[in-house]
C-alpha cells in the first residue's frame, strides 16, 4: 500500500493513498474497498494498553515528568474505552513491522493529550508522539506484544465461554439422548447399533478436547516481547522498562503476561501465533465434523436421514415452498473454511522472519483475531440456534435399526461368520429383516435371538 498523511480532527494520521491508482483499478477499490481492511479494535485497545503504562513507568522511572505523562497516560485510557475508534484508519496491508498502525496511535494520543494542555488537537508539542508516546519502544518489540495481548484477551473473553457453552449445550443433549437407539454408520453404509446419546458423547468430547488444547497457548501467548525496541537489543529502552510495564498490563487484564525468556526469538518469529492458529484450525475441523453430522442426521424431513430434527430459522428456498435448509450447520462449515484459510496466511506469514523481524505482522493480527472471534461467533450460534433445539425422532431411529442388515453382526459369535452373512444377503435380496430370516430359519431359539437383537 502507498500512504500519505491527512489532516482530520485527531491530527495528522497515515491513510491509503489511492490517487495513483489507475481508473479500473479505482473502480475496483470503490466496490471491494482495501481500505475498509483494518486491524480490529481488540487489537487498537491492547496497544492503547501498552501505552498507557508505558508513559506510567515511564513517569516511575524519572524519565516523563507528570505534565508529560499524566495527559498521554488520560489520552490512551480514553482509546482504550473506545473514544477514538474512528481514528484508527490504517490498512492491515502496510508495512510489515506495523510502524504505521503504531505511529498512528502515537499520534492519536499526542493529538489528544496536546488538546488536553493546551486545548489544540494535533501537533508535537508539548507531546511528541515519538519522544514521549513512543518512548522505550518500537514498533518491532509494541506490535508483537499487541499481537499477543489482543489474542489472549480475546480467548479468555470470548471463544473459551463460547466453547463451554457449546460444550454443555451437547452434553445436555447427550443426556436427553441417551436412551434413544439407532444405527451406527461407517463408510457411510449401515454399521451396528448405538443410542443418539452416544453419538453427541463424540462430538461433546472433540470440544473438550478442542478447550484442552487452547490451555498450553496460554504459556506461550504470554511472554511479551517489550523492552527489545529495535531487535531485541533494547537499545534506547530502560532496563527496567519492558518487564514493569508488563507486570501493569498483567495486572489489570488478570492475565499471566511476562518478559520473553528470549527477545530475539520474540521479535524475529511468530511460532506462538501458528501454533495458536493450528489449534484454532483443529476446533473449526471438530466443528466441521458436528455440523456435518448434524445437518446428515436431520437431512430430509421424508427422503433423508431424518432421525433428528433441527429448528427451522427461515425458508429454505426462494423457490421450493416447505423446504427447511440447515441454516446454522452450514454457517459453520463456512466459517471453519475461513478460519482453515486464515491459517494458511499466517503459516505463509510465520515464514516471514528475516534476521531479527518478522515483517508480515498486520496480517498475521489480522487474521489471528478473525479466527478467534469467528470460532467464538459461530460457536455461541451452533449451540444456541441450532444445537440447543434439537430433537430426535424416535420412530425413525427405530425403524432404521429394525431395517439394518448390520444386525447380522450380532449373530457372529454364535453361527459364526460366513452363516451370519448368508442371513444378511438372504435380507437384502428379499427385502426382509435379518429378525424375520434368522427366526423363520430357526438358527437359534427365540429367547436368545431376542436378547442378541435387543442388547445390539
Amino acid at each position: 500500500m502507498i500512504f500519505r498523511k491527512e489532516k482530520d480532527t485527531m491530527g495528522t494520521v497515515r491513510v491509503p493513498e489511492n490517487a495513483y491508482l489507475g481508473a479500473q483499478t479505482q473502480r475496483a477499490v470503490e466496490n471491494f474497498p482495501i481500505s475498509d481492511l483494518r486491524l480490529p479494535l481488540v487489537f487498537i485497545h491492547a496497544l492503547a494498553l501498552i501505552k498507557k503504562y508505558s508513559a506510567r513507568v515511564n513517569f516511575e522511572l524519572g524519565l516523563l515528568n507528570a505534565e508529560i505523562s499524566e495527559p498521554i497516560i488520560q489520552a490512551a485510557r480514553e482509546v482504550r474505552d473506545g473514544k477514538f475508534d474512528d481514528q484508527f484508519v490504517v490498512d492491515v496491508f502496510q508495512t510489515g513491522s506495523g510502524t504505521s498502525t503504531n505511529m498512528n496511535m502515537n499520534e492519536v494520543i499526542a493529538s489528544r493529550a496536546n488538546e488536553i494542555i493546551t486545548g489544540k488537537k494535533g501537533g508535537k508539542a508539548p507531546v511528541h508522539p515519538n519522544d514521549h508516546v513512543n518512548l522505550g519502544q518500537s514498533s518491532n518489540d509494541v506490535i508483537p506484544s499487541t499481537i499477543h495481548i489482543s489474542a489472549l484477551i480475546s480467548i479468555k473473553d470470548h471463544l473459551i465461554p463460547s466453547l463451554k457453552l457449546l460444550h454443555t449445550t451437547i452434553l445436555q443433549k447427550e443426556i436427553e439422548f441417551g436412551e434413544i437407539r439407532k444405527i451406527g454408520r461407517t463408510h457411510l453404509q449401515d454399521a451396528v447399533p448405538m443410542t443418539l446419546g452416544q453419538e453427541f458423547s463424540g462430538y461433546a468430547r472433540q470440544i473438550e478436547l478442542g478447550m484442552k488444547r487452547i490451555k498450553p497457548l496460554e504459556e506461550r501467548l504470554a511472554e511479551l516481547a517489550l523492552g527489545g525496541t529495535a531487535i531485541g537489543t533494547g537499545l534506547n529502552s530502560h532496563p527496567d522498562f519492558g518487564a514493569r510495564v508488563i507486570a501493569h498490563i498483567s495486572e489489570y487484564t488478570k492475565l499471566p503476561f511476562r518478559s520473553a525468556k528470549n527477545l530475539f526469538e520474540a521479535q524475529a518469529a511468530r511460532d506462538s501465533a501458528v501454533e495458536t492458529s493450528g489449534v484454532l484450525k483443529t476446533i473449526a475441523v471438530s466443528l466441521v465434523k458436528i455440523a456435518n453430522d448434524i445437518r446428515w442426521l436431520a437431512s430430509g424431513p421424508r427422503c433423508g436421514l431424518g432421525e433428528i430434527n433441527i429448528p427451522s430459522l427461515q425458508p429454505g428456498s426462494s423457490i421450493m415452498p416447505g423446504k427447511v435448509n440447515p441454516v446454522i450447520p452450514e454457517a459453520v462449515i463456512q466459517v471453519a473454511a475461513q478460519v482453515a484459510g486464515n491459517d494458511t496466511a499466517i503459516m505463509i506469514g510465520g515464514q516471514g522472519g528475516s534476521f531479527e523481524l518478522n515483517t508480515m505482522l498486520p496480517v498475521i493480527a489480522y487474521n489471528l483475531l478473525q479466527s478467534i472471534y469467528l470460532l467464538s461467533s459461530v460457536s455461541e450460534v451452533f449451540a444456541t440456534k441450532c444445537l440447543s433445539g434439537v430433537s430426535a425422532n424416535r420412530d425413525k431411529c427405530a425403524f432404521y435399526i429394525e431395517k439394518s442388515l448390520a444386525l447380522a453382526t450380532g449373530l457372529v459369535p454364535h453361527i459364526g461368520y460366513d452363516r451370519a452373512a448368508a442371513i444378511a444377503k438372504k435380507a437384502h435380496e428379499t427385502g426382509k429383516t435379518i429378525r424375520e430370516i434368522a427366526s423363520k430359519e430357526e438358527i437359534l431359539p427365540e429367547s436368545v435371538l431376542a436378547r442378541i437383537f435387543n442388547d445390539q
